[in-house]
């Protein structure tokens, strides 16, 4: 009970705190100036961000027209703001055109982030705006200057001191939500997106930009060192028409949309493939599967259905045909997976790799299992670029070996040969000639008549740098061809 008081009291004193703070945000304000943007159909918060305030009063739930009741010579009106179209009033269209006001904006988003029922220790807030909400607040400040600008208040402030409505909203949720997640927003790989759209963004905006080059063309007497009027003063001409600017754009409020998602979560490792009617992704040829599996399945699937996520890329470093065994240390790979709901720990990430080496059918084996960051792409790039392959071949020759000839093999290093594309990968890649390089080529045998021949290659592109064309015994000759 003890405990429970003390939060209570808690509580109380930060409302208290919150109320003095916002009476002090008011009266700071001038009056006269507060009463004419309410006269313009202005709402509470972006009265304060034309001023320049900041901070958490954007959060309070006794933002009405009313705070100013006290300040003020008119009695303001609740209507949609012209200036933000209703963002920062919480009213907006829904997906049926319904038009609603959530003073509780943050419980709707609240309770759909549990309802997806993501993990997460913080998270990031996006907001996107449409252009008219920026053009508006260029008029506004426009006819402020016209009107202020001569007022010493007016010329103590930058404007660059304007907070734009996409932070106001953001100082409006922010700390709500913090106590509804019961955690604090950062740069996080969760994140929320709130969207705003209007349909007359397009319109509107081309209207303002048709408006300001034709201010900057306009030409007078005194002139900047351009020779262009200043955009500033063509516009302070023009104070009636941002006021009737305004009025005329708040017929409607904006179109919302929320969701959230978590930014990629990449696994990586390396894979061996066992069997020979395995591919390396899904291959369907007219509407007729390909082998029993693929990598990017077996593996993919696994870790997708482990971690609730939506989908899943795979990307190796390289590729082997459908009947060519991995052996050795693996193939490098990455899982990319989207808008996961569940953050594995390391523990969970080694059961996943023993959930896929213990299937049944033995055909794919995964190591080193672990969650990369953006370094996985850079270990995907050099295994693809820096890989070396080594090819062995039995060489029928029609002389004995002499001295001369090992020689000359063992002395080429580092070969260049342009290298066609293979007749066997037309169907999927270009007619070009591509650069390889063979490090060194040696004979390990000095049969006289017999040799093999090894050769460690840099495939830069996953080609066969040099094919070794085996010819059988009735043509009596063999070659190998850097084709």
């Amino acid at each position: 009970m003890e405990s429970g008081t003390e939060v209570q009291k808690e509580t109380e004193l930060g409302h208290v705190a919150e109320k003095k703070e916002l009476q002090d945000v008011v009266q700071t304000l001038p009056s006269h100036t507060v009463n004419d943007l309410l006269s313009l159909g202005i709402c509470v918060r972006c009265i304060f961000r034309v001023f320049g305030v900041q901070g958490r009063v954007y959060a309070s739930p006794s933002l009405s027209p009313s705070l100013f009741s006290s300040t003020v010579e008119e009695g303001p009106t609740d209507k949609l703001c012209n200036l933000c179209l209703g963002i920062l009033q919480f009213t907006f269209c829904n997906d049926s055109g319904v038009v609603q006001k959530k003073d509780d904006l943050a419980v709707l988003i609240a309770d759909m982030i549990k309802q997806e029922r993501y993990q997460f220790d913080s998270f990031s807030l996006e907001v996107s705006i449409p252009p008219i909400i920026l053009d508006n607040d260029n008029y506004l400040r426009s006819y402020m200057k016209t009107k202020y600008g001569s007022q010493p208040w007016f010329q103590e402030k930058s404007h660059n001191e304007c907070v734009s409505a996409k932070d106001a909203l953001k100082f409006s949720l922010v700390s709500p939500l913090e106590k509804l997640l019961e955690c604090k927003s950062s740069m996080s790989s969760f994140r929320i997106r709130l969207t705003y759209s209007h349909t007359k963004a397009s319109k509107e905006g081309e209207k303002y930009s048709d408006g300001a080059e034709s201010c900057k063309r306009r030409k007078t007497g005194e002139s900047n060192l351009a020779g262009e009027k200043p955009f500033g003063s063509s516009i302070e001409n023009e104070s009636s028409d941002c006021c009737k600017f305004l009025l005329e754009t708040a017929n409607e409020p904006c179109h919302f949309t929320y969701f959230c998602y978590r930014a990629p979560l990449y696994f990586g490792g390396r894979y061996l493939k066992y069997s020979r009617n395995v591919s390396q992704t899904r291959w369907i040829i007219d509407d007729e599967r390909m082998g029993e599996a693929s990598v990017e399945e077996i593996i993919g699937g696994n870790i997708l259905q482990a971690c609730q996520a939506d989908s899943f890329k795979f990307h190796a470093a390289g590729r082997e045909d459908i009947d060519v065994r991995m052996l050795g240390p693996g193939r490098p790979f990455l899982v990319e997976l989207q808008n996961t709901r569940h953050i594995p720990s390391e523990l969970f990430v080694k059961d996943i790799e023993k959930l896929i080496n213990n299937m049944e059918n033995k055909l794919v084996r995964v190591k080193n299992l672990k969650l990369v960051g953006s370094d996985g792409w850079d270990l995907m790039r050099e295994g693809e670029a820096e890989k070396q392959k080594q090819y062995a071949a039995l060489v029928w020759i029609s002389r004995p070996l002499k001295d001369e000839d090992f020689h000359c093999l063992s002395s080429l290093n580092d070969l260049k040969v342009l290298q066609r594309t293979p007749i066997r990968v037309l169907h999927r890649r270009s007619p070009l000639e591509r650069e390889k390089i063979i490090h060194w080529l040696g004979p390990t045998s000095r049969n006289l008549f017999m040799g093999i021949l090894d050769a460690h290659i840099l495939a830069l592109d996953q080609f066969w740098a040099v094919e070794l064309k085996f010819c059988n015994s009735m043509s009596q000759t063999s070659k190998w061809n850097a084709s």
